[in-house]
């Protein structure tokens, strides 16, 4: 019985042996590939304000510490449209230091107003004695937002730059089909897609004008070359104080569905270390609680960028 089982064994043994097969040179370099670790993708972190605007900054004298207000002349708070193009003519003035909406023509550049259709992306207003207009807008009540900018794009926060009206279209005769854009042809609305995802729809018949509101401003668009190396966060806040300036909210914004991080001055950030690709950017206002601050849909808003190095 004994030589028996350990015939069996012996079997075995020689069995296994004769199965396995020898690891060579490409196997054992797949494998070791396979369980290596991969590096940690860059994270972003908050820098300086880069050189290039800075020496901007130098170049335009007082223009950064004018106050420019500004003023709806059309169309009216509470105003009724009876068309789907709707006039924007504004008023510009205040202690304004040299501060002059224009376009350089050899930059492309030059100070402006931002103009924002409901909770779409703004578009740049440059020239405030030349016409614009939203056109095919949809029936209904919207928003309509405007502040100063800078030729970085960085948004003038003195009282009374800010303004914001509510229209109302009714039987304008819209493509519903079709954005709104705007003069120029640039799009403005809710109906069809615009930096690479879906736009919010309005909720502008639910937005009280008394209570917090945020306006998302910054970042937008493309970013290419030297541009991409550090990018602004920059926001509007009406009527709300962050926890920094001796108030009770804080912005929360996160890249890419990552970690949530706060903000907790009204001022703009730069942060570098984005790679390639495109990248989602969520703003947020919150209270003390960490809850959002619910106003319409206005207080939490992503926008898609696309970063190209």
């Amino acid at each position: 019985m004994k030589k028996f089982k350990f015939a069996l064994f012996m079997s075995s043994v020689f069995l296994l042996a004769s199965c396995a097969q020898p690891i060579d040179d490409a196997t054992r370099d797949n494998k070791n590939s396979n369980t290596a670790k991969t590096p940690e993708a860059e994270k972003l972190v908050v820098t300086e304000r880069p050189a290039k605007i800075a020496d901007m900054m130098k170049q335009r004298g007082e223009q950064d510490e004018a106050k420019p207000v500004l003023k709806f002349v059309e169309p009216k708070d509470g105003a009724t449209v009876s068309s789907s193009t709707v006039k924007v003519k504004l008023e510009l003035s205040g202690d304004l230091k040299g501060y002059e909406p224009g376009k350089d023509p050899a930059t492309g550049m030059g100070n402006h107003i931002h103009v924002i259709l409901d909770n779409q992306p703004y578009e740049a207003y440059y020239n405030l004695g030349q016409e614009f207009e939203l056109r095919n807008v949809s029936n209904g009540e919207h928003t309509l937002r405007v502040f100063a900018s800078r030729p970085w794009h960085e948004s003038y926060k003195n009282d009374g730059s800010f303004q914001m009206i509510r229209f109302t279209v009714k039987d304008g005769g819209a493509d519903t089909a079709k954005p709104a854009t705007t003069n120029s042809g640039e799009t403005m609305s809710n109906t069809a897609t615009a930096e690479g995802k879906d736009m919010q729809r309005s909720n502008a018949e639910n937005i009280d004008a008394t209570k917090p509101i945020l306006t998302y401003s910054r970042p937008k668009g493309d970013y290419t070359g030297t541009d991409a190396d550090a990018i602004m966060i920059d926001f509007w806040l009406t009527n709300a104080k962050l926890t920094g300036d001796g108030g009770e909210f804080k912005i929360k914004y996160s890249i890419d569905g990552g970690e949530p991080m706060f903000i907790e001055k009204w001022e703009p950030i730069w942060l570098k270390g984005w790679t390639e690709g495109k990248h989602s950017v969520k703003l947020e206002l919150v209270g003390k609680d960490g809850n959002l601050v619910e106003n319409g849909g206005f207080n939490s808003t992503t926008r898609e960028i696309n970063v190209v190095k």
